[in-house]
């Protein structure tokens, strides 16, 4: 099948850095397709996908290390497309094109203020202001320990700070262009405009990856995979799971049969909204499965996290494979999967990430699994998924709904999973997402949800002392949710929240809040 909207791309090599990702995303998000090769891809393979450019990601290593380093082929240099190097990249570059590079005598870690040396392709207009000498200053985000102390022959600087003499570099005959510091973060002002003249000034790119065109492209690849097959899918209410339902709706009709199980696990009165929007607003098919005391049967007693996983990722599988049996011709299960799944739950080609954890629906599947797997959105990070789903005329009150894990409440009690934590973790929840609503709250933070503890706290209650559970409410600000700031909620919201639960839920007598960003914690306690 011809693929036009992936016929144009960025290549993106990965070094093993923590932003290699959001590098994907800011390409994406400015219409252009991008994938991503660990530093070690075959040159034949780089070769066979065409790229239109190629990006060189950072990463933790040292160049100055020599030949352990992670390098890339020489034919990536010489293949007469862009390239850019960042950071990493940029050293890389330097040294395989005969330049030099050598550990910094002083780091930079964090904001770092550029000036604007020669007015290349890449920088041509760009800058964040003009100081009295009028050089052009651009604000930056840095991260490295080493510098390129010699460039290449043909290569002119580009860009300096005071400790970083060379802080960009490019052969603008060769359309090669490096930069030490990182344009994909938000903290570097004008990284986005870095990107669009890297893209489509010198590359010569079309902003041809949008949401339309990704729907079109899906619904043909889905119709050309399944056929006449029946398709069902787990819907579990969430953005991922809605929009994957509403996209395979309209591209296969009554093919699809939504499964919605009830694991005992969802969040309050999820049930009846997840019937009322899809059976009767979409006129979806969708099957009613109460499994509650089935998953927490099997989750009875276990209390390690990466278990629980499994044990819901295999349950579901089992339910699917049950409801199959009962409907005619079904070959495919569907699944909400998207690209951050798939990051966080196996280590990336380079071997220098780490796995941080897995989700049900990546590393819990089990290999004797009877359905072939249909996951339209395994290329996509949550905002292009939410994109889609306005696109498909979903309710925005639903699209832009904080993200609850496959897993449900299965991760948010911690330790061993019983009804009655369920039952309370749900009513409190239910009180904490109320009030952030009613504060203007809900829309300024991108999750929110409560933790149950699994440990009593002395309360008093009157003149009653009471002796009972505890609360930890947890509410975060992120744009890609691969990195995340805990919210800075008003004082007067926090005091809301923990005095309606705790009065209004005598089970539980303490509320805490948690104030740790991601990294270096994860957004979900389990």
């Amino acid at each position: 099948m011809k693929n036009d909207l992936r016929s144009e791309k960025v290549l993106i090599i990965d070094f093993g850095s923590q932003y290699t990702q959001l590098i994907a995303r800011r390409v994406r998000e400015l219409g252009v397709y991008s994938e991503i090769r660990a530093w070690s891809v075959d040159p034949e393979e780089i070769i066979e996908l065409n790229p239109t450019a190629i990006i060189l990601s950072g990463g933790p290593e040292s160049v100055a290390q020599g030949n352990s380093a992670p390098s890339i082929a020489p034919s990536v240099l010489t293949m007469g497309i862009p390239v850019l190097g960042i950071c990493y990249g940029m050293q890389i570059m330097a040294s395989q094109m005969g330049g030099a590079v050598e550990n910094c005598d002083r780091r930079e870690f964090g904001y770092a203020q550029v000036k604007v040396e020669h007015a290349s392709a890449l920088l041509m207009e760009i800058s964040d202001r003009v100081d009295e000498s009028g050089d052009e200053l651009l604000d930056v985000w840095m991260s490295h320990g080493d510098n390129v102390s010699r460039m290449p022959d043909g290569f002119l600087c580009i860009a300096s700070t005071e400790s970083c003499p060379i802080a960009g570099m490019a052969d603008e005959n060769k359309r090669l262009y490096g930069i030490q510091f990182h344009p994909e973060v938000t903290h570097t002002m004008q990284g986005s405009e870095i990107f669009k003249q890297f893209l489509f000034q010198i590359s010569g790119c079309k902003p041809s990856w949008t949401a339309v065109a990704i729907i079109d492209d899906q619904i043909a690849r889905v119709r050309s995979k399944v056929g006449n097959s029946n398709v069902l899918l787990g819907l579990s209410g969430g953005v991922d799971s809605s929009v994957v339902a509403a996209l395979l709706h309209r591209a296969i009709g009554d093919q699809l049969t939504c499964v919605f199980v009830d694991n005992g696990l969802l969040r309050k009165n999820e049930g009846f909204s997840v019937m009322e929007m899809f059976a009767k607003n979409m006129g979806a098919k969708v099957v009613h499965v109460d499994a509650a005391e089935k998953f927490l049967t099997r989750l009875k007693n276990v209390t390690d996290p990466e278990m629980k996983r499994k044990i819901i990722g295999n349950t579901f599988i089992e339910v699917f494979d049950q409801e199959s049996a009962k409907i005619k011709n079904v070959k495919f299960l569907a699944q909400g999967t998207i690209y951050p799944d798939v990051i966080e739950s196996a280590a990336s080609n380079t071997g220098k990430a780490h796995v941080i954890k897995s989700h049900h629906n990546v590393g819990g599947l089990p290999k004797d699994m009877q359905l072939k797997l249909v996951e339209p959105l395994r290329e996509l990070f949550k905002d292009e998924v939410r994109k889609i789903g306005v696109e498909l005329g979903l309710p925005p009150d639903m699209v832009y709904r904080h993200p609850f894990p496959g897993t449900g409440l299965g991760v948010r009690i911690l330790g061993k999973v019983k009804k009655e934590y369920a039952d309370l973790l749900r009513e409190a929840d239910a009180l904490f997402i109320e009030e952030l609503h009613a504060h203007g709250w809900y829309e300024k933070t991108s999750q929110a949800f409560c933790v149950f503890l699994p440990v009593k706290s002395v309360g008093v209650v009157g003149d009653a002392r009471r002796y009972s559970w505890v609360i930890g409410l947890r509410a975060v600000e992120t744009v890609d949710f691969m990195t995340a700031r805990w919210a800075r909620l008003p004082y007067d919201l926090l005091e809301r929240v923990s005095s309606r639960i705790i009065n209004e839920i005598p089970e539980i007598s303490r509320v805490t809040y948690d104030i740790s960003s991601k990294p270096p914690s994860t957004i979900e306690w389990e």
